[in-house]
């Protein structure tokens, strides 16, 4: 062959033999997906077989590719050349496909160490990490020792307990070998710790190494930021900068989301700025880190910019700010950005659906909720048990507790997650009856409970006045091993105060194992402004106005008790106390959907299309309560004014509007669903009961603490809420 014949370029095809028996040129051709027709006679030549192979082998895309070079190289009988058959392990794994690899790592007779290392790479890149450490193990049944290029990727693979002692095998090899000088496997060392949790062990090696590098800072607080202790992987961070070392894009990566664990935007737009003078705005793990810390810190438009400057985004950034929309309360956000991911044919994932149905569940409409169910019900996550318990939550939140037992018969497999989303459903809607036979249906399934399915039962009896049950209930928490937390000893106290046993709620905070915090209070606090417990209500809000002074609900509780009893006095020390710390009290509004868009009121508003309509229709309507009986409560109302005043306020509450606005847009007989930020009053429910019976309607109203199933004058919370 000519001494001037130019090597085949990668991915190239050789042009038909033009002699049958002399090889006279060679002219290359681009490579085609289904065409890599390499004819035998050209190894006839002192051509560079391995450099040949390699340059193919580096420009494979796919796996149609992987089979023409590998029926090649068995036909030249290069199969058992190591260079080429680990190059080629390399590649396959790179693509995927790691069975192949497999296959072709098998028919090697004899391995050695740096196949064995291909082999174990290519489990550990693909995330296979079992295989990987069953491959290591048999690697050293066979006799053939871990070099400084095996153990790392060894290291990779262990994660989680089981892995753990792996992890400590290594361990030992390293010192056993000699490589406890090498800086790439110790920082390994540390990484895999930190996988196991064990982020004692990680710290010991880390201050074991001598040579500290970038890599190793990073190790350290990687392991910190990703085992909940964010403080001290900054604290680290910190430290690394007073060595004078630069970090890197992974470094920054662990220390921007270590900033979002702990919400100091301020400190993130420091390392953001860092970011940005170091030219790597674009990688895709610091874009998810600054989204996610935005995202967590409130910053939800800053979040949002930064995604829409993201040419090509993966389902991680999608999922993030997904999540951030939802956790921030833009639920509609939330769903748009949902809907325009499956516009754009990227497959969501379990976080995502779960994001979006959380949404959902906070927007409150059962529309939107029906139509999450609906992709659900034909997408691969039917039968997924993390999603089907968001589904569950989400309806119960919707207002149809019935939609909710409906994913609970039809999933299969029902965990403790499962179980208990269902029950606190049941709780939410007042119906301790279902909820307590549920209970009694896990436990016979062999499902034990936890604290999270004692919150639905004791929400449960708290919503139906179940003293007793409630009170049973509590103590039966020690039977199973599980300590009462803060929000179980509120259910408790919230119940002993709506029942009237303000004395016994009283007892029992003072004998409480923990200090009482504010939800405890809180309760106490609702009790004593139920039942106008002036004296226990003002200790209560001692105890809140320290624990939790720019709460403004705790000072509007304490003023309505004081307008209770008609100690405008106590008001107005109660406004003066706000103005001082400049609170205002929370606007009341209430929303209704009517047609898939939902429409928001708010007390006396006129700023609706139809307001005009809507008071002359609530006029009507107010006039016929009156005739049924409606008597307006006025006892309770904030300002020392004259009853007309009071009565009129009540009247124009936003709850009545919306319902009023429901009853002229729905066809009769139809179920109005309503979404109200506050507590209801005491007029409004009353006069909602009324509204039921009259209009022969079935109304469902979601206030700040349950749900309110108005029907044929009664409600489903039996006037106990």
């Amino acid at each position: 062959m000519s001494r001037n014949l130019a090597l085949p370029k990668p991915l190239s095809i050789f042009s038909r033999i033009t002699s049958s028996t002399k090889i006279q040129t060679l002219t290359l051709q681009p490579l085609k997906d289904d065409d890599l027709n390499i004819h035998n006679n050209i190894f006839n030549t002192t051509f560079n077989h391995e450099h040949f192979y390699t340059s193919l082998l580096d420009r494979s895309t796919c796996r149609r590719h992987l089979n023409q070079i590998h029926s090649q190289i068995t036909l030249t009988g290069f199969q058992f050349n190591g260079f080429i058959i680990t190059k080629f392990i390399h590649v396959a794994s790179n693509l995927g496909e790691i069975l192949y690899a497999r296959q072709v790592f098998d028919e090697f007779p004899e391995p050695y160490v740096f196949l064995w290392n291909a082999i174990i790479r290519g489990y550990s890149k693909q995330n296979k990490f079992s295989e990987g450490i069953a491959m290591y193990n048999r690697m050293q049944n066979t006799g053939v020792g871990p070099d400084c290029f095996t153990l790392p990727h060894v290291l990779k693979a262990c994660g989680g307990a089981a892995a753990f002692e792996v992890g400590r095998a290594v361990h030992g090899q390293i010192f056993r070998r000699g490589f406890e000088g090498d800086g790439f496997v110790q920082n390994g060392l540390v990484a895999a710790y930190a996988k196991c949790g064990r982020i004692d062990n990680a710290r010991s090696v880390f201050d074991g190494l001598g040579d500290r590098t970038v890599v190793s800072w990073t190790s350290i607080i990687s392991a910190y930021a990703q085992n909940g202790e964010p403080i001290e992987a900054l604290r680290i961070f910190k430290k690394m900068r007073s060595c004078g070392l630069q970090p890197d894009w992974i470094t920054l990566v662990s220390v921007i989301s270590a900033y979002a664990d702990v919400e100091d935007v301020g400190q993130g737009k420091s390392s953001h700025s860092c970011v940005i003078k170091m030219g790597l705005e674009s990688e895709p793990d610091l874009r998810i880190a600054l989204i996610t810390l935005y995202a967590k810190c409130g910053n939800v438009m800053i979040a949002k910019s930064l995604f829409d400057e993201t040419e090509t985004c993966n389902v991680i950034m999608w999922n993030t700010m997904i999540s951030g929309f939802a956790k921030n309360g833009c639920c509609n956000e939330a769903i748009i950005l949902f809907e325009q991911m499956l516009l754009r044919n990227l497959k969501p994932d379990s976080v995502t659906v779960c994001s979006t149905i959380l949404a959902c569940a906070q927007l409150g409409s059962l529309e939107e909720a029906r139509k999450m169910g609906d992709y659900i019900d034909k997408s691969e996550y039917k039968h997924d048990v993390f999603v089907n318990s968001a589904l569950i939550d989400m309806y119960a939140k919707c207002g149809s507790v019935e939609l909710a037992r409906k994913v609970f018969d039809q999933t299969k497999t029902k965990d403790i997650v499962v179980w208990s989303s269902m029950i606190v459903g049941y709780g939410l809607h007042g119906k301790a009856r279902e909820a307590i036979n549920l209970f009694d249906s896990m436990k016979q399934a062999g499902v034990g409970p936890n604290d999270v399915t004692f919150i639905g039962l004791l929400t449960a009896c708290n919503h139906a006045g179940l003293v007793e049950d409630g009170w049973r209930i509590f103590n039966s928490m020690k039977d199973y091993n599980i300590e009462p937390r803060h929000q179980h000893y509120a259910c408790v106290v919230d119940l002993l105060g709506r029942a009237g046993c303000l004395d016994r709620a009283y007892d029992f905070i003072k004998k409480m194992p923990i200090d009482p915090g504010v939800s405890v209070w809180g309760a106490l606090l609702s009790a004593s402004r139920i039942y106008r417990h002036v004296a226990l209500g003002e200790y209560s809000a001692q105890h809140l106005f320290l624990l939790d002074p720019y709460n403004t609900g705790h000072y509007v509780q304490l003023s309505n008790l004081y307008a209770s009893v008609r100690m405008w006095s106590g008001v107005a020390r109660v406004r003066v106390l706000m103005k001082e710390k400049g609170l205002a009290k929370d606007m009341g509004c209430s929303m209704i959907e009517i047609n898939g868009k939902l429409h928001v009121f708010r007390m006396g508003d006129m700023s609706h299309p139809r307001s005009d309509e809507i008071f002359k229709e609530h006029k009507r309507l107010d006039t016929r309560l009156k005739e049924a009986g409606l008597v307006a409560d006025t006892e309770s109302a904030l300002h020392d004014l004259s009853y007309e005043d009071k009565e009129e306020s009540i009247c124009n509450h936003s709850e009545r509007l919306a319902i009023v606005y429901g009853l002229m847009s729905t066809p009769a007989g139809s179920i109005l669903r309503v979404t109200k930020n506050l507590r209801a009053c005491v007029n409004c429910h009353a006069a909602i009961k009324l509204i039921s019976r009259i209009e022969n309607r079935e109304i469902v109203v979601r206030d700040a603490n349950r749900f309110h199933h108005f029907k044929n004058g009664e409600c489903s919370c039996g006037d106990y809420w």
